[in-house]
């Protein structure tokens, strides 16, 4: 919860994707407004999204604090928690905290603050399931609703990347690309393929490639996933604009490969620096390795049951930009994203912890892609931070994609780029 300060300051600011507010009024003893059904919508698209606080007690749209008629405090109280646990489906439990904040006149107004948790579920108001766009809500089309079920499915339940894909068979996995996965072979290929769960059965009790199966062990895994790839561009100066495009690559392949092939891309397309110091020393404009823990997550984290969605990369003169599809898996915000660790491909980040780094890699100092210590985000933030001066930036846009931006080192004064 927000000390009176801050709320008041997010209050004055007004509504976005994680605060809304309501003005309540009071007739026969009941709260009359806002409605039990508009307020449960409003709820439980904010909890399928990214959560954020309600306050009531404020006119939205002139942000003004009105205050909850005197006495009346408790009575809101039990009509929000009333609201979670029986207008929205499942019962969504909510935490409320009373706060003073001063009006107009600056005389103190009761107002109270409700904390709407990011849930784990997905969660049916009154009008249909919601998600909070902006500043309000909208209602989810069945082709999203079916991502948001999958990105939140239940404790006991597949994981995406688990699932057989239809059509797949073991003959669609290529055991060159495979065989280093292997950690022990009991001599039976079919065995240790479903011990690695690269294989599994569909209802139908017919052997399939897994999801992991296809993007690790298929030579074209875009014949099944025809997004999962990486689209990088190389731009001239510092805006998106095809008429300065210097290079582009669409990224195909098994997923160790695309990363390898997308840090080939960066380091041919930006500049190095070089002065004497006094010896001869060069700058790059960005940490190799940092580039490499970059790629590697978002190709780990990356929602791979949002359709028509791809990792894209794009360089700048002055910075890159890495998009991953989907929104941060669990309870990962962009604020605690450096010290907390949680994956959405728990199959497929085992996977590639076990798939041995090429030597072409460069100097990335990992033995395998993905080492699941949770060092990934701080190497990038640290790397990038000491070369450029500058902190990296994730921000998170529509609760859709992930975006990190890392800004370029500049160019000694003493010596031109390379």
């Amino acid at each position: 919860m927000r000390s009176a300060g801050e709320l008041l300051r997010r209050v004055e600011l007004g509504r976005d994707s994680f605060l809304e507010l309501k003005e309540v009024r009071i007739g026969d003893s009941r709260v009359s407004a806002p409605s039990r059904n508009e307020l449960a919508d409003k709820i439980a698209a904010m909890a399928n999204s990214g959560g954020g606080i309600l306050v009531l007690g404020v006119r939205d749209r002139q942000r003004e604090i009105l205050g909850i008629p005197s006495g009346h405090t408790a009575t809101v109280e039990r009509f929000v928690t009333e609201v979670g646990s029986s207008s929205i489906e499942p019962p969504l439990k909510l935490q409320t905290c009373r706060v003073e904040l001063p009006d107009s006149a600056g005389d103190m107004r009761a107002v109270l603050q409700v904390a709407i948790p990011r849930s784990l579920f997905v969660h049916k108001s009154p009008g249909g399931y919601f998600r909070r766009q902006g500043s309000s809500k909208r209602e989810l089309p069945p082709q999203e609703l079916t991502q948001l079920f999958r990105q939140r499915r239940g404790a006991g339940l597949i994981a995406f990347d688990e699932e057989p894909v239809s059509g797949t068979g073991a003959a669609d996995l290529d055991e060159a690309l495979y065989r280093p996965l292997l950690r022990s072979s009991s001599g039976d290929l079919l065995r240790d393929l479903h011990k690695l769960r690269l294989l599994a059965k569909d209802e139908g009790g017919e052997e399939r490639a897994t999801v992991a199966g296809v993007l690790m062990g298929a030579p074209k895994p875009e014949r099944w996933f025809p997004n999962a790839l990486i689209e990088a561009v190389r731009y001239r100066g510092n805006r998106r604009d095809s008429n300065y495009q210097l290079d582009a690559q669409t990224i195909t392949g098994p997923l160790n490969v695309q990363i390898l092939q997308a840090l080939s891309f960066a380091r041919r397309n930006m500049s190095v620096a070089a002065r004497k110091a006094p010896a001869r020393e060069e700058i790059p404009q960005y940490s190799v390795r940092a580039l490499f823990e970059a790629i590697v997550n978002a190709v780990a984290h990356r929602d791979y049951s949002i359709r028509g969605a791809k990792i894209r990369m794009f360089l700048f003169a002055d910075r890159l930009e890495l998009y991953s599809p989907g929104n941060l898996p669990n309870t990962l915000t962009v604020e605690n994203i450096a010290a907390r660790q949680f994956t959405r491909n728990q199959l497929i980040a085992s996977l590639l912890s076990w798939c041995p780094v090429a030597d072409a890699a460069g100097d990335v100092r990992r033995r395998y892609f993905l080492e699941r210590r949770g060092e990934g985000v701080p190497i990038i933030m640290e790397e990038s931070r000491a070369l450029s001066g500058h902190e990296p930036r994730y921000r998170l846009i529509d609760d859709a994609e992930l975006l990190l931006t890392v800004r370029a080192a500049p160019a000694p004064e003493s010596s031109p780029a390379s």
